[in-house]
């Protein structure tokens, strides 16, 4: 068989096996890209609401956290709190940042939930779970390197690598190196 017939094989069959997983990373890497205008990966929503301490002791840091989280019917795990000033107190709690004015009662949350889809395919593109997952997302970026190889040499003649081919090719190769330009 000609190498021709195998690269064309090879691409057709490694096209289908990395269809999912390119499908995934172009959902993915569209939301990255825009992170400066929204967070693709959860869902934020702000709040401000009233308290009543009026019953505590508000240098009791501990003791104004358990009345706000009552008050709140926050019942997710408390990961840590810290007085920023005389008057402010935060308050972390697994998907819910809060900002207590223990002076006034004032309560400042902001409660995050992941997006359904983009949390996971973001999960997986940033490489967040490292591990077996690198090898694999390797793996993935070499069989990419053979579809860019093997679907540049499919066609022969004027509209294969040795006509337009060249100059689409090139073409590609430049639209980085002028971005790298423009931007530094």
């Amino acid at each position: 068989m000609k190498w021709r017939k195998w690269n064309i094989i090879i691409h057709r069959d490694l096209g289908y096996l990395c269809f999912g997983l390119t499908i995934l990373y172009v959902i993915s890497g569209i939301a990255v890209n825009h992170i400066h205008e929204w967070n693709p990966t959860y869902k934020i929503e702000k709040s401000m609401v009233e308290v009543d301490l009026s019953t505590v002791d508000t240098a009791d840091d501990r003791a104004v956290t358990a009345t706000v989280l009552d008050q709140l019917g926050e019942a997710g795990e408390l990961k840590n709190i810290y007085r920023q000033d005389g008057r402010t107190l935060k308050i972390f709690v697994v998907n819910n940042n809060i900002t207590v004015d223990v002076a006034n009662g004032t309560v400042f949350q902001e409660k995050s939930t992941t997006r359904p889809l983009l949390y996971q395919a973001n999960f997986l593109h940033l490489n967040h779970a490292k591990k077996l997952w690198t090898w694999f997302a390797d793996l993935y970026a070499a069989c990419l390197g053979i579809l860019a190889l093997s679907g540049i040499l499919i066609l022969k003649g004027k509209k294969g690598l040795s006509g337009r081919g060249k100059w689409l090719v090139g073409i590609g190769f430049l639209t980085p190196i002028f971005f790298l330009w423009l931007y530094s």
